[in-house]
């Protein structure tokens, strides 16, 4: 009787455990890690890979800023194609980005919504600016649906 105590003991274990590590597979990658992600496919002209990171149909819904820095009449994009392709290649938000050094700074989780603060530093003008890229839980995975600029000195 011990023993079938114990293999049930056992097996409740084991479902617990599979439990937390499929609860916990969200938290693999992290939205500080989803941010340096799409900057490696930016780097990597993978458009591929962002469409996995970012939510396309929510970034397409801002209309009256544009992420790119520096831009005085807001862009407004009409598909995702042209959100990816702006964002790789000669795309004006690549190129403004990684025109600038870029420190990945601190992620903040509140449920299935976080934010990530991105500084963009012009060393030639001495400016900062300072970026909060908000990130929502979409079919379990974090992705990024809003590039929110806001100026730094």
């Amino acid at each position: 009787m011990k023993k079938n105590y114990s293999l049930v003991a056992l097996s409740l274990i084991a479902i617990l455990m599979l439990g937390i590590v499929g609860c916990s597979a969200i938290s693999s990658h992290q939205p500080k890690q989803v941010v340096i992600s799409m900057f490696g496919a930016m780097e990597k002209d993978d458009k591929a890979a962002l469409a996995h990171i970012l939510d396309l149909p929510e970034l397409m819904k801002v209309v009256n800023e544009d992420y790119a820095l520096q831009s005085d009449n807001p862009r407004t994009f009409t598909s995702p194609q042209q959100i990816l392709d702006d964002l790789t290649e000669d795309g004006q938000t690549k190129v403004r980005w990684f025109a600038y050094q870029r420190i990945i700074n601190k992620e903040e989780i509140l449920g299935e919504t976080a934010t990530v603060e991105v500084t963009f530093v012009d060393k030639n003008n001495s400016k900062a600016y300072l970026v909060k890229f908000g990130l929502h839980i979409v079919h379990e995975k974090w992705k990024i649906y809003s590039f929110n600029t806001i100026m730094g000195s």
